[in-house]
Parts: C-alpha cells; sequence; structure tokens
C-alpha cells in the first residue's frame, strides 16, 4: 500500500494513524433491502399542525406491519354481526364453555371458507407471512416475493379491497422487481379511483404511483374528471397530494390540474400524449390561456375561480393545505395580475383574497401557496395586510422554521409600513424563540433578517432573488424607503437580541450556527452593548486551557475563536475589498478595553501561548490603533521580554503574527 503523502487531503486510515470513524458498525449488523434503506419522501407540513413526536406524516404511505396480527387471523376482521355466537347462558362447567367456545371457532371458521377467494387469501397469507419478516437476506425474501406473486396472480384486483389481502399485495409491491410491480399495475388497471378511495387499499395506489413511472400517467388519468371530489375525499385527497407533490413530473401535474380549469378546458384540451402535447401541458394554466381572447379567457378565468372556491369553502376537509390546490391559485392570481384592464385585475384578486383571507395560514408550507400570501400581501391595502399578520401571527414560531413559510415573513417585514404592528406581532414573537431558532438554519435566517436582511454571508442568491421578486410592487404599493424600514425593524429587534446575548450568549457562542447569531447582533443591533460584551467576555476570564476536558475553553472552539476575532476587528472580512468591514453600530475599541478589564493579564498571555494566538493578535491591533495610552502601556507591560521568548519557542500556529504585532505594539 502506497505510503500517505503529507500534503495530501485525504484522511489517513485507522492502521495510518488516522482518526477513528464515528459511525458505529455492529458486528452483525441486519440484512436490508434496497427498498428498506430508501428513505420515503414525506409532504411538506402546515404550519398549522403540531409536528408529531414520531416525525411521521398522518398519511404515511404504509401501514403497520408490526401491529397486523398473525398468519390466517390477520384480515379476518369483515365478520358480520349474524356470524358471532355468543353464549349468553351462565355456565359454572369449565368444560361446557370449551365445548361451547370450541364449537363456536368451528362455526366461524366454517362462514370464512365460504367466502370468495378463502382458499386463496389462507395460502397467500402463508407465503405472505414469510415474505414479511424484518431480518432476512434479500435472496430469500425475492424467493417469497415471487411464491407469492405466483399465488395471487390474475386475482388481484378481486381481492385487493379486502383489509389483509391489500396489505399482502403491497408487500409484493415494496420488495418485489419492477416486473412484479407492473404486473401489479396493469391488473389494477381501471379500477384506481375505486382503490384511492378505501381506507386500506389508497396506500397501495399510492406505493404505485411511486415505485411504477411507467404506469404512473395512465393512473393519474384514470382520476380525470373527478379530481375536485378526490380532494374533498377524507381517503384519496392524500393520495393527490402527494402524487402531485411528490412524484408527478410537469406533465402528469398538469394531468391533476385540468379539473381546475373547468369543463371547456377539459373537453377542448384532450391529451393522446404526444410530444408537442406535453410540452403545452408544461406550461400550465398559462398554456392554456394561449390564444384565448374576450369572453372565453373570461369564462376559462371563472370556471377555475369557482373551482377554487369550492375547495376554499369546505377548509375541514383538509384540502386547502395540498400543493395542488395552492398551485391551481398561484396560476390564478398570476392570470389575474396579466390582465390588461387594472379594475377588473383589482376586482378579481379582491374576490379572491376574501374568499381564502381567512385560511392563509393553511398554503404558507409550500412554495405556491407562500408565492400566493406573498403576492396578497404585497398588493393588499394596510387593512388587508393587517388581516393577514393577524390570520398569521398564532403560528410565527413554525413559520420561522419552515424554507417557505419564513419568506412571508420576510415579505411581511419588507413591505409593511407599519412597523409597530409588524414589530408587535411578528418580531417579538421571533425574538422570544431566540434560543430554539439558533439551533436550525432557518431559524437562524428569522434571526438574521431582522438585522442584516439578504446579506449574501447568510443568504444564497436564489434564497434572495426570491425574496426580491416584491420588490417591484413594493415600490408601487408602499411609501417608506427600504433602508428605513429596515432600520425600524433593527431598532425593534435590537433590546430583545441584546438581551438574550446576555443571558444566553455564553452557551449560544459554543455552537457554530449560534456563534453566528451572537456575531450578527453585536455587530449590527443597536443600542447599549455593555452587559452583553460583559457576558461574552467573562467565559475568557476563566482558566487557560480548561480544567475540564468534556468542556473546552471558548477560545479552544475554532467557530467561538473566530467570533471573538471578529468582534475585535469590528465586521467581517471582505474577499472582494481585501478589508475588514467596519459596523457603524459597534465599538471593537470599547470591546478591547472590557477585555483588559474582565479577562486580564495572566489568561491573555496562555491564550497567546494556546490556540488564541490570532485573536490576540487581533486585540493588540485594537489597543494599538485606538487604545488610549494608558491601555497601550498596560498591555505592553503583559509581553515583557520572558513572554515573548516563551512565544519563540512555542510552536502555536499564528506565532508569527502575534510577535508581529506586540512588536508593533513597542514601537
Amino acid at each position: 500500500m502506497p505510503v500517505l503523502q503529507s500534503g495530501s487531503n485525504k484522511r489517513p486510515a485507522v492502521s495510518q494513524g488516522g482518526p477513528k470513524s464515528k459511525k458505529q458498525h455492529s458486528e452483525n449488523p441486519p440484512l436490508r433491502s434496497k427498498f428498506e434503506d430508501e428513505k420515503v419522501q414525506k409532504r411538506s407540513r402546515p404550519v398549522t399542525q403540531p409536528i408529531p413526536e414520531s416525525g411521521l406524516s398522518d398519511d404515511d404511505d404504509d401501514e403497520d406491519d408490526e401491529n397486523f396480527g398473525d398468519e390466517g387471523e390477520a384480515g379476518d376482521q369483515e365478520i358480520d354481526k349474524d356470524e358471532m355466537i355468543v353464549d349468553n347462558a351462565p355456565s359454572k362447567d369449565p368444560n361446557a364453555a370449551r365445548e361451547s367456545h370450541k364449537v363456536q371457532r368451528a362455526l366461524q371458521e366454517q362462514r370464512r371458507a365460504a367466502k370468495p377467494h378463502s382458499q386463496l387469501l389462507i395460502d397467500a397469507k402463508r407465503v405472505w407471512s414469510l415474505a414479511r419478516q424484518k431480518n432476512i437476506p434479500s435472496t430469500e425474501r425475492q424467493k417469497h416475493v415471487k411464491d407469492l406473486m405466483g399465488v395471487i396472480q390474475g386475482k388481484v384486483k378481486d381481492i385487493v379491497l379486502k383489509h389483509d389481502a391489500s396489505r399482502i399485495i403491497q408487500t409484493v409491491v415494496k420488495y418485489g422487481g419492477q416486473k412484479e410491480r407492473n404486473q401489479i399495475a396493469m391488473e389494477l388497471k381501471g379500477h384506481y379511483k375505486a382503490l384511492a378511495q378505501s381506507k386500506y387499499s389508497k396506500f397501495l395506489v399510492t406505493k404505485l404511483i411511486r415505485l411504477c413511472p411507467a404506469h404512473r400517467a395512465s393512473i393519474l388519468l384514470e382520476f380525470q374528471s373527478h379530481i375536485l371530489r378526490l380532494l374533498l375525499h377524507r381517503e384519496a385527497s392524500a393520495v393527490l397530494a402527494d402524487s402531485f407533490e411528490l412524484y408527478a413530473n410537469a406533465y402528469e401535474r398538469s394531468i391533476l390540474l385540468r379539473d381546475f380549469y373547468g369543463k371547456e378546458v377539459a373537453l377542448f384540451s384532450q391529451t393522446q400524449g404526444s410530444e408537442p402535447e406535453k410540452a403545452k401541458a408544461r406550461k400550465g394554466f398559462h398554456g392554456v390561456l394561449e390564444g384565448l381572447e374576450g369572453e372565453r379567457r373570461k369564462r376559462v378565468l371563472a370556471a377555475l375561480k369557482e373551482n377554487l372556491i369550492m375547495i376554499l369553502n369546505n377548509p375541514d376537509k383538509g384540502a386547502i393545505t395540498h400543493a395542488i390546490v395552492h398551485r391551481a391559485l398561484w396560476e390564478y392570481v398570476s392570470a389575474v395580475s396579466e390582465s390588461e384592464d387594472e379594475s377588473e385585475r383589482e376586482k378579481l384578486r379582491r374576490e379572491i383574497f376574501e374568499s381564502c383571507q381567512d385560511v392563509l395560514a393553511e398554503m404558507v408550507h409550500t412554495k405556491d401557496g407562500s408565492r400566493v400570501v406573498r403576492e396578497f400581501i404585497a398588493y393588499g391595502t394596510a387593512k388587508d395586510r393587517k388581516s393577514i399578520i393577524k390570520v398569521i401571527k398564532p403560528h410565527v414560531e413554525r413559520m420561522c422554521i419552515d424554507d417557505e413559510a419564513q419568506l412571508v415573513l420576510f415579505t411581511a417585514l419588507d413591505i409593511i409600513d407599519d412597523t409597530k404592528l409588524t414589530a408587535k406581532s411578528l418580531v417579538s414573537d421571533i425574538i422570544t424563540h431566540a434560543s430554539i431558532f439558533i439551533n436550525t438554519p432557518q431559524g437562524r435566517r428569522a434571526l438574521f433578517y431582522l438585522l442584516v436582511p439578504r446579506s449574501r454571508r447568510h443568504f444564497t442568491p436564489a434564497q434572495v432573488a426570491i425574496i426580491a421578486e416584491i420588490d417591484p410592487i413594493r415600490g408601487k404599493t408602499s411609501k417608506k424607503s427600504a433602508d428605513v424600514r429596515e432600520g425600524e425593524i433593527r431598532t425593534a429587534a435590537s433590546e430583545g437580541l441584546l438581551k438574550f446575548v446576555e443571558d444566553n450568549g455564553v452557551e449560544a457562542a459554543r455552537d457554530t450556527g449560534g456563534s453566528l447569531v451572537v456575531l450578527e447582533i453585536m455587530l449590527y443591533a443597536d443600542g447599549d452593548k455593555h452587559m452583553a460584551m460583559q457576558s461574552l467576555l467573562q467565559p475568557l476570564a476563566s482558566t487557560y486551557p480548561s480544567e475540564d476536558a468534556s468542556k473546552p475553553h471558548p477560545i479552544d472552539l475554532p467557530h467561538t475563536s473566530r467570533m471573538y476575532k471578529s468582534l475585535f476587528q469590528g465586521g467581517h472580512f471582505s474577499h472582494s475589498t481585501k478589508s475588514v468591514i467596519r459596523s457603524p453600530s459597534f465599538s471593537p475599541s470599547a470591546f478591547a478595553s472590557a477585555f483588559i478589564v474582565t479577562v486580564g493579564k495572566d489568561v491573555t498571555i496562555s491564550m497567546a501561548g494556546g490556540d488564541g494566538a490570532f485573536v490576540i493578535a487581533e486585540f493588540l491591533q485594537r489597543i494599538k490603533e485606538e487604545g488610549s495610552t494608558e491601555e497601550r502601556r498596560t498591555v505592553k507591560n503583559w509581553f515583557d521580554e520572558e513572554v515573548v521568548d516563551g512565544i519563540k519557542k512555542s510552536e502555536t500556529k499564528g506565532k508569527n503574527v502575534l510577535l508581529e504585532k506586540i512588536d508593533l505594539l513597542s514601537s
């Protein structure tokens, strides 16, 4: 084996003295199939619904194998009332009771045997009990699946609506190969609408849509002309929602959306699946409106609006939370915005807003739903915006940790001129949960937006572009300038954020993401930062290195060390200008002065000889440039010849930079 070169970026193997693997491997890992290792996607969860402790969706696409019962007993729960024989006569003789129960069981078995396909189900359950075992080799499982397929082949559509049989077929789809899946999909052709409405077989339909892409379009086409009714159906709604949001491509989504556009569009847009037709279908409602003018365009818009209102008027059915409804609503709002008649445009926008203003919180968790709500905020009057804030206020905490929903909050902060309203209804709630938000990237973005909105340091170009989509509308509907509004939001948030640093900054700074939040608060928040500075400097005054190996000194944590270095710099280093961009809201000289008093000589010298050389070098630079004469003299006396000689002899990183700063301080 070749020797690993010292300049290589590869981690050396354990046998070469490298670190041990962080992942613990058991000696006998359970045998799992490729399907079992695959993580099943879940729909985005509405912010109005609590997150379940198990982390699973309410509409899971599978039923629990563990609780399904034993072979021969799993599905025989469809017993009629007249099948149940109850011996009401009291009997004190145990033998008589035993005989009575024996007769009862025998009679039940006879009646089960008289049901259609009883022998088929018995044979299938016997093989199924082997195929669904957890820890068996893949080759053995495939053998059982093929045997199971041999039993049910040709009879799938006859037994699929039974609870137990549906589970058996799901097992074949789950663990079988593509050949078995396609065969089952072909056998069920023409029955998917009924299956989607069944309490048990709906899970099978979802699995086939996910795992049989070749049959997906044909399955979805069976739902056509029934989409709206199925969306309001208790069982079928989840099947359509999963199909649209998780598995369908652009053309397949257009199949599901077509019913929203009305009967006229459905009649004149029958597709045979040709490439030109697919290309047009991918354009969605915009493609439908191409070439339509005058009354015909109005009829199509009216049909879409009527169907949307039907869904919106039934919020208890749950369809309002689905991405397919949000897409149709966004397409309608976009088409209205393209209308040439301004009065007609305002009238249609007002009507659809009034129809859904009470359920806006149900749609902010999807991409299209978020866009709709942001559009309403952008075009709304002061009264409209106030009503939107009232609707979303109870869900601010959940919205802050959702990628799409938080964009609605950012738009509200960017557009609403009444900053007292946003400060009271939104900003205060965000700050209240700061200790939770620092633990996730989404939560941290919510905190950053109060201080440094759209900063490329914390927001990707794609995120900034999405947020900026509303800017042209903001210029027409908002009176305040963006800078004034941002300043007022920052001022409103500063006191609470500085209090957070004062109370929780020490622990937050020890976390990688938390240190970024603490740094931005210190640099850009407005107000008195003396107490926050003291809170952050107290941990540095502890003995260095730490006496507790399980809790390193803050300066030994790379991210925390960088935070202190940036505070001494007074801002962030810009790679474009090759210099530090100072924040006007923070005084690094005041922080350096507090460091002298709080940390003191001994710990400072210890850190200089350890992992804190770069931080202490920046501290010396600040004292040199902005410290008082007394401070320069005090710090200079700390680094006498004995200390400097010790630093020269050490192997610490950054010692050359540190020695250079000491020389400058002495000059």
